[in-house]
């Protein structure tokens, strides 16, 4: 699952966030490497962690990130629209992944469609929104500590329900 290496006491929400991305990306090369020939288990475990770490990558933008920006100035708040509509399109090919075998001739398809979302997902989240964000005053710092908690509960919760 996702971890955090902050420098010091701060915790830039940004960074954060940015992390979580290169995370997950490196989870789906990850798969595309098992896609053709891989272990049905090997490919389950995978895709399970994934599934995992965008979800809760997902609730700690939604209930704290994205709110936070809605209230900042200067942020356009249709990219915060559009971020929130894209994770609805995420959660539900999530939902569909989380159902459907690993044997399913199209899990495979699934996977790829979900990392293709998410680059989409993160390219307008990284060259658009962010900066936007870090122009707006916000305290990223505190946004950050916020997001950590809220993260590691999450993570816990993952953990002890599987």
């Amino acid at each position: 699952m996702f971890s955090f290496t902050g420098t010091g006491d701060t915790l830039d929400a940004i960074a954060l966030l940015k992390q979580d991305h290169d995370e997950v990306d490196t989870m789906f090369k990850a798969y595309e490497s098992l896609a053709d020939g891989g272990k049905v288990a090997d490919k389950k475990k995978l895709a399970a962690q994934i599934c995992d770490a965008l979800s809760v990558h997902a609730t700690i933008e939604e209930e704290i990130f994205y709110p936070a920006v809605r209230r900042a100035h200067d942020v356009k708040k249709d990219l915060v629209d559009e971020a929130a509509v894209e994770h609805q399109s995420l959660k539900d090919i999530i939902g569909r992944l989380r159902k459907a075998p690993v044997t399913d001739p199209l899990y495979d398809a699934g996977v790829k469609v979900l990392g293709e979302y998410v680059k989409h997902h993160v390219k307008e989240e990284e060259n658009e929104l962010f900066p936007e964000v870090r122009r707006s005053g916000l305290d990223l710092d505190a946004l950050g500590k916020q997001l950590l908690e809220r993260k590691a509960q999450l993570t816990k919760k993952t953990r002890t329900t599987k």
